[in-house]
């Protein structure tokens, strides 16, 4: 993702891998590693693993809201570019998809950001 204009830049399909991040262990060795954890907060129904020491700045605050524009495309590619449900079997040819899906919310929103002429 490109931060300045929320262009996707680089698109591949990989194994699903986005779960338990905001977890202690998790947190902890990151924190050993000497690098801030930049995870989302998991509110619901249990303690959390990122605390004050890692909200309070303004970096965190920061990273959420790029984390909302990541989102935004793999929003868009589900409801508008058919990514819901794969129509194809394999890693390659779902990978050719995704790729194709997402240059076309890049061509959209160098549309709506008023870099190419209508």
């Amino acid at each position: 993702m490109e931060n300045r204009h929320g262009l996707v830049v680089d698109a591949h399909v990989t194994q699903a891998a986005d779960k338990n991040y905001d977890t202690r262990d998790c947190v902890d060795d990151l924190r050993c590693a000497n690098v801030t954890p930049h995870v989302a907060q998991n509110t619901s129904n249990r303690s959390l693993a990122i605390d004050g020491r890692t909200t309070r700045h303004a970096g965190y605050a920061t990273s959420q809201i790029f984390r909302k524009r990541i989102e935004e495309c793999f929003g868009w590619a589900k409801t508008i570019g058919g990514l819901r449900k794969s129509r194809f079997i394999g890693r390659e040819k779902l990978d050719f998809q995704f790729v194709l899906t997402l240059a076309a919310y890049n061509l959209i929103r160098m549309r709506n950001l008023g870099v190419v002429p209508c």
